[in-house]
């Protein structure tokens, strides 16, 4: 036998070299690799909130049919499109106040996919503002009335009525939800049909505006009055200023903040005020000079009210509701809306004697407003 029959003869193969074992390994390889990215995109996904939302859902509906369920994985979720400016400083739409995770949650239920035939669009404005516009901003609904499921308007108004235009714009809605009884009976004697009105009250976040989360600001006098506001005439800044400083000179150690951003202005709030100075009939004290007026609800009132704050406000359309355990202000008078889209309408114009009389008693009385501040807290809770 020679030496390459000998070698030839005793040659082993090698495992690891075979085309079977070599494609298996492969395929091992891969599938492994597979399952580990699928595991980790899994854990990652239930821990993000985009799951949690979706996951509280479902929770929270009755089980679909198992021909419908099944149909759901391949189709967008039902869904609610809430329309309101996210990026304005007052009232219901100061978005930049929200807790993060709340806002976090409105984000990420913003990015939802939706069918429009399946989705109930609310509209949180008032009526000039639903489609088509009557002013310069977001249309609601985006498109055509008949492109969704549901439509809902959200509104109030701090007049005496709804003008004809938005009275027909509040009937193409299915339902229109207002805040108060006051809002009930003035929509619905303006003409709306009273089976789309419905009251829903504007709740306040009691944990958020707690007293016991907060310490006062050391300010410089003897007590404080605020007033917490858009800057527009609607508030009555104008009635404020002129009781304010007829009844309280230097002496008093009584201290009134504005807190307040621009409506449709400027903020040149200082210039306008030493305008109003100059062009009103007040005189100034010996001693030298140192409410909210109209509202649809309120939402500064209520806010200041769970603080176990004592408030004075207008006794006349939303706060009516609530005001209960506070300072009302009578209403001198009714007077009519010269400008802006409530033209013509009325709406009360406070007491500027009683207001003077009012905000005497609280600064004499601290004992008595505290306990009203207190009370005022538990019914907001």
């Amino acid at each position: 036998m020679n030496t390459s029959e000998s070698n030839h003869q005793h040659l082993i193969p090698n495992p690891t070299t075979h085309p079977f074992i070599s494609k298996f390994r492969k395929f091992t390889i891969h599938t492994f690799s597979l399952l580990v990215l699928f595991a980790a995109i899994y854990l990652g996904f239930t821990r993000t909130n985009y799951f949690k939302v979706h996951y509280l859902k479902y929770s929270l509906t009755s089980p679909p049919p198992l021909f419908h369920a099944i149909g759901s994985l391949f189709s967008p979720p039902k869904t609610s499109f809430f329309a309101l400016p996210l990026c304005a400083m007052d009232g219901p739409l100061s978005f930049r106040w929200w807790p993060h995770d709340m806002k976090n949650l409105a984000l990420e239920l913003y990015q939802n996919q939706c069918r429009m035939n399946e989705t109930i669009v609310i509209c949180h404005s008032e009526p000039g503002a639903w489609y088509p516009l009557l002013s310069e901003t977001f249309p609601c609904p985006p498109s055509s009335y008949h492109d969704f499921k549901s439509l809902i308007g959200r509104t109030m108004f701090e007049t005496n009525r709804v003008n004809d235009e938005h009275m027909e714009r509040c009937n193409i809605m299915d339902y229109v939800w207002v805040t108060t009884e006051f809002h009930e009976s003035t929509f619905v004697q303006s003409g709306i049909d009273p089976s789309k009105v419905v009251k829903i009250v504007q709740p306040v976040d009691v944990k958020f505006f707690d007293p016991v989360r907060y310490k006062p600001l050391d300010l410089a006098s003897r007590a404080k009055l605020v007033l917490g506001s858009g800057w527009e005439y609607r508030k009555g800044w104008d009635v404020l200023l002129k009781s304010y400083l007829k009844e309280f000179s230097k002496d008093d150690w009584v201290a009134l903040y504005l807190l307040t951003n621009p409506y449709h202005t400027d903020m040149d709030f200082g210039n306008k005020i030493l305008d109003f100075m100059e062009s009103s009939d007040m005189v100034e004290p010996v001693s030298g000079w140192a409410p909210e007026h109209r509202g649809g609800w309120g939402r500064p009132l209520v806010e200041a009210m769970s603080m176990a704050l004592q408030v004075i406000a207008t006794n006349w359309s939303g706060p009516t509701e609530f005001l209960t355990n506070s300072y009302p202000l009578p209403v001198d008078r009714m007077s009519e809306v010269t400008e802006g889209p409530f033209k013509g309408h009325l709406w009360a114009e406070p007491s500027e004697d009683k207001l003077q009389v009012l905000m005497r008693h609280v600064m004499d009385n601290l004992t008595e407003a505290t306990a009203k501040g207190r009370k005022a807290r538990e019914d907001m809770i």
